[in-house]
Parts: C-alpha cells; structure tokens; sequence
C-alpha cells in the first residue's frame, strides 16, 4: 500500500507528561482504529467516554474518544481522536495498539496538514499561515498569521485567477473569431479593462507590504563597538536579564550571543558582538570576525562607544559606514554613547543616544527607537498578505505576465493570451493548485509531528 493511502497518527497535544494528551488518526482505517480501541464507535462530532483496551483485551486507559467521518473533517479523511491521560506509559501503550492494526503507521512532520492541502480543506497561502501561527512568538505574529491562515490573501488570489482566466478567454475568443470584422476589437476592449484593474490591484498590495514577510524571522538588531565599552551589560539591560558575562577585561565576549525579545509586539533579535580590536588571540580573531559578519548582515546595528570618545572609522569599516553614522549597504547604524552616569555622554549630537547601560539611563528612549524602527521597518501589517518571499516572487511574476499582456494585446493577441496562462499559472503556483511538487516538502516537513 501507498504511504498516502496508510492511515497515519501521531500526538498532536504537547510533550509528554502532561495532564491530557490528544492523538490523532486520520486515514481509511480510523474508523477501525476507533472501533478496535473504543469498542464501537461514537456518534460523529460528539465526545464519548470509553476504556480503551489494546489487541489482547488489556486496559490502556479510561478516555474520551470521538469520531469525524470524512470528508467532513480536518483532513477531509476518516478522522479519530483520543483523548488520554498524558503520561509517557499511556502514550506508549496506545501508540502500540494502534501500531498492531494493519496499515497504520505514524505520521511525519506536517502529514495531517498535507493530507488537509491535498483534500482540498486548505489552500497553500493557509498551511503557511497555520505553520506561522504554531510558531508565533509575538502577537503581531499571531495577527499576521491568523489572517493568513482565515485566507486573507488566498481568497483574494483565487478571485485574481478567475478574473485572469475570463480576461484570457476573451482574448482567446478574440483570436478564434479573427475573421469576423469588429469582433475581436469588441471584445479586446473589456480584456484589456479586466487586465489593467488586475495589474492595479496586484501592483498596489506589492507596494504596501514593506517588508512584512520578514515579521516571520522578525528585525535584527547588532550591538557593536570595540571592547569594554558596555556590549553586554546594554544587551542585558534590554533583555532585563544576565544573558552575557559582563567583565572589565578585553575579549570577554568571543563568541555571538542572541537574545529574542518582543517590543510591542515586534519579534527583535539582538546580538551581542565580540569587540571589534586587532588581535593576535586566534580565538579572539575568530570572534572578531564573526561579530563584522553579523553586523554586516543586521538590519540595524547599535554601535555603542564610551562618552564622548570619537567613533573610529576605521572599526566600522566593515560596515561601509561613516564616523558620523550614516547609513550602511546593509542597514541603518546608530551611535550609542555609553556611561552617561560617569559624566562622559556630553556631546552627544541630536541623531546620537546618551545611555547608561549600567544604570538604565536613556534605555527607555532607545527602545522607543527600536519599536519606531520596526514599525517603519515593516510597514503596515495589520493588513499585509505577503508572509513570506515565495508569495511576493509569485505575486511579483503575476504581475509583470499582467503588464507584458497589455503592451502586447493591440500587437499580437497570441503572445498576450500566453502572457495571461503565465501569470494564472503563477497566481496557481501561489494557491498550491498547480504544479507545487518541488515546494510541499520543503513547507510541510518544518511542520512538527501531528500536525
């Protein structure tokens, strides 16, 4: 038998011991795995208690059962759920027994959700939005991936496909009835109408979404500067805990350190770098050149210095930044002066911090920076589609297939008409409906078990 015709389970609650464990069966055989379990099965949608007894008549445990007959399920297959006491032993128990029944086997990751996708009970764009909504780690993340999973953007995408598809067969028509004088002209004019609001509305969402997609990975942020001037106790202070070893000897800090936060809402990574100096410590080399790489790669880099000591150009070099702050190739940098406490921030210019970063002095301004930051830095998603880069790629190819179309249409009807396939077969692509192969796995298999 066909690995997708198996029925699979597997534990879709959280992590054993917990009080309840909830496992899932979804295939041809669940109603069998119920039956042999539970003893008969449950009417559909409608909680039971039963003691559940293994293929020798043994207890497993006393649960609640219940049974979702497809394709009325979340699958759109056979579906079973049991309800246990979450122990190790009981899972274990019940994993055997239904093991022993013929064709079952446990799931992979993301299987349950594949198998929902494939049945038609969710379009691509929502299994990206379920695996974004399980892990969400802010509530801007929540949001975003709860639209997404609601069909915010898979609804309007399959309305721009069928308006795509009637657009095309008007031009086609056009081509068909070529002979027939005015015809084609007459219907040439309502095509190009429908494709240029197409080209709009696509264009427009493509604008407004910033760079929303990457509320997923969330905003980097480098704290850089050469040694002993407060990395690690600013990167504490931000965290409101000892993540970094705070030492006045130089080169404490060899390796990258990260620390997730969540400022208003905005999933931040901050990095804690190694000082940036000349070294003859080959350890300390290795850090140093790991800390230029990552503050190469941030989106905003803090460099922090000690008072009123002047920026040395020469350390931020790696940056392609200025002594005076300006933006780098690879994002903003700010200059983040150290230790006001002691009397040494005077001077600070107007686009610089002044902090203490032993005392907190200044922190509050410098992450009300931040979340103005990211909020610039990810536009407005309260109502963003794009959640990820394979979507706006795909939305990025509709649109340019629109736009060819209708520099084409007055001149060569048939290369506009393929035009029009290219981008509905794009705008498929982005439901999962055509031609997906290559990109389900590397989706559903980041999914965890159970799901």
């Amino acid at each position: 038998m066909h690995p997708r015709d198996q029925t699979i389970f597997a534990l879709s609650s959280g992590r054993a011991p917990s009080a309840i464990a909830v496992v899932r069966v979804s295939g041809a055989q669940a109603g069998l795995v119920l039956t042999a379990l539970a003893g008969r099965l449950p009417a559909p949608r409608q909680a039971s208690r039963r003691l559940l007894r293994d293929g020798a008549g043994q207890p497993i445990d006393d649960a609640v059962v219940l049974w979702f007959p497809g394709p009325a399920s979340a699958t759109g297959e056979d579906v079973a759920e049991f309800h246990v006491h979450g122990g190790r032993a009981v899972l274990a128990a019940l994993f055997a027994a239904i093991s022993d029944i013929p064709n079952t086997r446990a799931a992979d990751p993301g299987e349950f959700t594949r198998r929902a996708f494939e049945n038609g009970k969710l379009d691509l764009t929502e299994a990206e939005g379920l695996d974004d909504l399980i892990h969400a780690d802010t509530d801007r993340q929540r949001r975003q991936a709860l639209r997404q999973l609601q069909g915010l953007l898979g609804d309007r995408a399959r309305d721009w496909r069928e308006r795509i598809i009637e657009a095309s067969a008007l031009i086609e028509a056009g081509i068909d009835f070529s002979d027939e004088g005015d015809v084609p002209a007459e219907l040439r004019a309502p095509a190009v109408k429908a494709i240029r609001a197409l080209h709009d509305e696509i264009t427009k969402v493509l604008a407004a979404q910033g760079h929303s997609e990457r509320l997923r990975e969330g905003l980097v942020v480098a704290i850089a500067g050469e040694p002993n001037v407060g990395k690690s106790t600013l990167i504490n202070q931000l965290a409101r805990r000892e993540v970094a070893i705070v030492s006045p000897h130089a080169g404490t800090t060899r390796d990258v350190i990260e620390v997730q936060l969540d400022l208003d809402g905005y999933p931040v990574t901050v990095i804690d770098t190694a000082g940036i100096r000349e070294t003859d410590d080959p350890v300390e080399q290795e850090g140093v050149r790991r800390a230029r790489a990552r503050a190469e790669d941030a989106d905003l880099v803090l460099w922090l210095v000690e008072g009123g000591q002047a920026v040395n150009p020469d350390t931020m070099r790696s940056r392609g930044t200025s002594a005076d702050g300006a933006a780098s190739p690879g994002g903003s940098v700010w200059i983040v002066r150290n230790k006001i406490d002691l009397g040494r921030g005077e001077g600070a210019r107007p686009s610089e911090f002044g902090i203490s970063a032993s005392r907190g002095d200044g922190i509050p301004d410098l992450v009300e920076a931040l979340v103005k930051f990211a909020s610039e830095f990810f536009g407005t998603t309260e109502g963003a589609m794009v959640t990820r880069a394979r979507q706006r790629e795909l939305l990025s190819r509709a649109s340019d297939s629109l736009r060819r179309s209708l520099d084409l249409v007055e001149h060569g009807e048939e290369l506009a008409a393929e035009e029009l396939r290219a981008a509905a077969y794009a705008l498929g692509r982005l439901l999962g409906r055509v031609d997906v192969e290559d990109v389900l796995g590397a989706i559903f298999q980041k999914f965890c078990i159970g799901k």
